[in-house]
């Protein structure tokens, strides 16, 4: 296993669909392998594979009491309630905001080696299910916010650090609090969003 580095906005892959998944071979066992590392380096609930740089339609994720990863992810919602909390994101470092999203999916897919999976999830997993699969349809989280909320959090990537610096990649797991934009409630400890 190793760590990848993650893509930061700004990277064209974070805004790519991507392709699905034809073969199981030992090129995706690795990739897993190593998205779990990287997931757990950075310490974040989820990572889908464009944010290694990799265009290919695979997540995983630790939260939630549940870990594990799908491939060629489809999920639907299994009611029209909603839930609104924190969300934040790897490839976005230091931007948190409060996104709704629906507050119980069901996901279909398969694992790495290619067979069925099918799960039904509600919280902080329904949530990383969803961003998730946003990353693999070339979609950020972002672009889910009011459009003040969008404004404010693109006020912050324009100011930090590395944006300023033109990075689009980053081997540095990027910890701290983040800055909270728009309306909702305060920033929480990273440990306690999605991100």
């Amino acid at each position: 296993m190793a760590v990848r580095a993650i893509r930061l906005f700004g990277d064209p892959v974070l805004r790519t669909p991507t392709p699905e998944v034809t073969d199981f071979g030992p090129d995706l066992h690795r990739l897993v392998d190593d998205m779990f590392e990287t997931m757990d380096t950075h310490h974040g609930a989820g990572l889908a594979a464009p944010q290694v740089g990799v265009s290919t339609r695979v997540f995983v994720f630790d939260c939630g009491g549940r870990r594990g990863h799908v491939v060629n992810p489809v999920w639907t919602a299994v009611d029209d309630e909603t839930q609104t909390g924190p969300e934040g994101c790897l490839s976005i470092p230091g931007v948190q905001a409060a996104c709704t999203r629906a507050a119980r999916v069901r996901v279909h897919g398969v694992d790495r080696d290619g067979a069925p999976l099918s799960m039904e999830v509600d919280g902080i997993l329904a949530r990383a299910v969803q961003h998730e699969t946003d990353h693999l349809d070339g979609v950020l989280f972002p672009q889910r916010l009011s459009p003040q909320a969008r404004r404010a959090a693109m006020r912050v990537v324009r100011e930090s650090d590395w944006f300023v610096a033109g990075e689009t990649v980053t081997d540095t797991p990027r910890g701290g609090r983040a800055v909270w934009v728009g309306d909702g409630q305060p920033a929480v400890d990273t440990a306690e969003a999605l991100r």
